[in-house]
């Protein structure tokens, strides 16, 4: 029994450590915001082409004198201007679509949210 037993707790343990990853598998395919969230766009270009975004707890970003930032990864990062998606928020929820420069998180797109 003890092995089985080891085998099942590794088994657990691997599953929660293992990070999750977030992709577009389909599965918003029929809701009502698909087209909306494909239309969004900076400065930057599109911001769904590189990656999809992420929800950002309210903890987590911060605007100070007309200025955003975000903390992504464990680094605040400056909101670009031009990223910044200034139509209406119709999800509700703050959102970011990031990408890496020199291994340093970047904002290519950077929704507000209501801080609710």
């Amino acid at each position: 029994m003890f092995p089985a037993k080891l085998a099942a707790l590794l088994f657990g343990s691997a599953l929660l450590l293992t990070p999750a990853l977030a992709r577009d598998d389909g599965g918003y395919d029929h809701s009502p915001l698909k087209s909306w969230f494909e239309s969004l766009q900076s400065e930057f270009g599109k911001c769904c082409t590189d990656a999809d975004g992420y929800i950002v707890s309210d903890a987590d970003w911060e605007s100070s004198r007309g200025r955003y930032r975000v903390l992504i990864d464990d680094e605040w990062v400056i909101v670009p201007d031009g990223a910044v998606i200034t139509q209406p928020n119709r999800f509700g929820r703050t959102m970011v679509w990031r990408h890496y420069i020199d291994g340093h998180p970047r904002v290519r797109c950077f929704m507000p949210g209501s801080m609710t």
